[in-house]
């Protein structure tokens, strides 16, 4: 009898920061931490609020003049109040920056108002107890919490905000000695000097005081409204350079991408989406022992993987949970899209919370027919194509010359819609790369051997595969896409593979049971607004799509921490997936420069070889027993 050698156990994980390993002593700590963000955030709520509430505004600075002291940074005005916002949202990002600016601050302010108690004037209110009292709890709560503040800032961060500092403060204050000069409305203004004005816009930066120190000088109220809402501004900016998350992250070395080459050839079976993980826009996490890795990118403060993790499922908790514990360690909110149920529910197990995303459309080929009155429709448009005289070649890219494979890449890249290359969850963004040979190229081409269309597919697994890049000529015969994947799954033979994973449906669910008889209001609601979003993103229209080809319907999911952060996380994925792009003026004006070693591009390519003949390609074929 063979001898069973047992499996070696997944090296434990290192610790996630601010995750104490004794929850008992943990949860107090969380809690101290809990009471100081929420402080600051109804701090904030009241600054802000005051701002724009004239009476209360008042009443708030009439509290904090001469001999009256308020808690700790409770005072109106637009920048007090965006000031207070941004330390609440670092805070709660657990921002190891913000919890020293806090404790620097509220700590000074504790020493200067128990040191003025010791005034008879200034102890002889009560508010000042109060005050005393509440910001003394504040610093309590902050330093019992400390641990709970770890989150890591960009080295640079300090350089950065003091040079935004520096140049936007020079700026702002120009600006507000001009527009002074401009509203002048003291009767005396003429003798006012340029340094007046530039140090009363200065002043009137900071504060909405009624009084004015600097003699003939008068200007509206909107004036000191506009400047107080410049120097907010200016202090966002400063803030958000000096707390900022790290952006960088480690690009995957050549050793990273070899091994998750070797992960896909043992596990690539698995997950339709694995190959995509291949991306060098991506950031690799192994598991300690290997066998397991998550691939992700940081944007905007969100890290964000896709798919599921590479590699033995028994492993992927040694790969999940270093990754949360970088996210946590640089305040970056750990997010998943379009992972299967296996791996939802591994990373749910981690603390992530799931919500169905959409479905995949997944065709085996052994069930695919064009027979049958439910595919007369599909069938009819197949044939019109094929009496065009459309044609389709099928070959692997390690099959295509380089020079050949440069010209199908620039055709591709004259094709695409836009100057941005969209996709990361289910796109591979590099078409033509000498390092994806297994992936497979179909080129339509019409009856005078012009091509017209490219598809191509990465690998999944050993005998599948899915759809990474759809391209077409704009003036070429509708229904080509179609035509073209029709032809991958009747010749699927010539590639050696069993199944198909076509385009990603999101809200597949709602579009299918919101049509259908008895379907509630809410639901009807539902599919209503995403039909008229679907004008811009073709949300029904890929449903619609994929449906023609009766595929197998995989559920697909989004993970994340706190419904609270779905708004950033949906942002971070609009601007991943090519859908949201800061405008940069060189970008949009330069064209993208032709590759001068690449060859010119002739009227037509090489003709494909001739295609079987249509009649043997639309022979139906047997279906798969149940």
């Amino acid at each position: 009898m063979a001898e069973v050698v047992p499996k070696s156990p997944e090296p434990k994980a290192p610790r996630t920061p601010g995750q104490d390993r004794s929850p008992n002593t943990g949860r107090p700590r969380r809690a101290y931490a809990g009471t100081a963000v929420w402080y600051v955030r109804a701090v904030a709520f009241i600054n802000l609020l005051s701002a724009v509430w004239v009476s209360l505004g008042q009443d708030l600075r009439r509290h904090n003049t001469e001999d009256y002291f308020t808690p700790y940074l409770l005072t109106a005005g637009f920048a007090s109040g965006a000031f207070t916002l941004f330390l609440a949202i670092t805070l709660r990002r657990r921002k190891r920056a913000a919890w020293i600016l806090n404790m620097v601050l509220s700590g000074l302010f504790l020493l200067l108002l128990a040191g003025s108690m010791l005034l008879p004037e200034i102890r002889r209110h009560p508010q000042n107890w109060a005050s005393l009292a509440i910001t003394a709890g504040f610093v309590a709560a902050l330093a019992a919490g400390r641990s709970e503040f770890y989150a890591k800032g960009d080295r640079a961060n300090p350089k950065l905000a003091a040079a935004v500092a520096g140049a936007g403060l020079l700026v702002c204050s120009l600006t507000a000695a001009l527009l002074v000069s401009a509203t002048n409305e003291a009767p005396d203004a003429a003798r006012s000097t340029f340094a007046e004005r530039w140090g009363y816009g200065t002043m009137r930066l900071a504060s909405l005081a009624d009084d004015s120190p600097v003699p003939h000088i008068s200007t509206p109220a909107w004036v000191h409204i506009a400047l107080n809402v410049l120097s907010t501004a200016l202090l966002l900016a400063v803030l958000y350079a000096a707390f900022r998350s790290r952006r960088a992250t480690d690009p995957p070395t050549a050793a990273d991408e070899a091994r998750l080459r070797e992960l896909l050839a043992r596990h690539g079976d698995r997950d339709s989406l694995g190959y995509f993980a291949l991306r060098r826009d991506k950031s690799v996490v192994l598991s300690p022992s290997g066998k397991a890795a998550v691939a992700y990118r940081v944007v905007g403060g969100v890290s964000l993987a896709s798919g599921d993790p590479l590699g033995d499922p028994e492993a992927w908790p040694g790969a999940i949970e270093p990754w949360l514990a970088e996210a946590r360690e640089h305040g970056w909110l750990p997010a998943v899209m379009g992972a299967s149920e296996e791996g939802g529910t591994c990373y749910a197990r981690h603390g992530l919370d799931a919500l169905e995303l959409g479905d995949e459309a997944l065709v085996e080929i052994a069930d695919f027919t064009l027979e049958g009155r439910a595919m007369r429709t599909v069938r009819q448009a197949y044939n019109r194509v094929v009496r065009a005289g459309y044609t389709v070649r099928i070959r692997r890219h390690e099959e295509i010359g380089a020079a050949e494979l440069a010209l199908l890449t620039e055709r591709a890249d004259d094709w695409r819609d836009g100057t941005t290359e969209r996709g990361f969850s289910m796109a591979l963004g590099r078409l033509g790369d000498p390092g994806d040979g297994r992936c497979v190229m179909l080129e339509c081409r019409d009856g005078e051997g012009e091509l017209r269309a490219l598809l191509s597919f990465v690998p999944w697994g050993e005998k599948g595969l899915s759809l990474d890049l759809m391209r077409r000529d704009r003036d070429s015969e509708n229904g080509l896409m179609e035509f073209m994947v029709i032809e991958l799954l009747q010749r699927a033979d010539e590639v050696g593979i069993t199944q198909v994973s076509l385009n990603f449906a999101m809200f597949r669910s709602v579009f299918e049971r919101g049509s259908r008889i008895g379907a509630g209001p809410v639901l009807r609601l539902w599919r209503s607004l995403l039909s008229f979003f679907s004008r811009w993103w073709q949300i029904e229209s890929l449903y619609r799509a994929n449906a023609k080809y009766r595929p197998v319907w995989e559920p697909r999911f989004l993970l994340f921490e706190r419904s609270a952060d779905l708004l950033r996380i949906g942002l971070a994925a609009a601007r991943a997936e090519g859908f949201l792009e800061t405008p940069r003026a060189p970008r949009l004006l330069r064209r993208r420069p032709r590759n001068p070693a690449a060859p010119a591009r002739p009227a037509a390519l090489t003709p494909p070889e001739p295609p079987a003949p249509a009649a043997a390609r639309l022979s139906p074929r047997p279906r798969r027993p149940h």
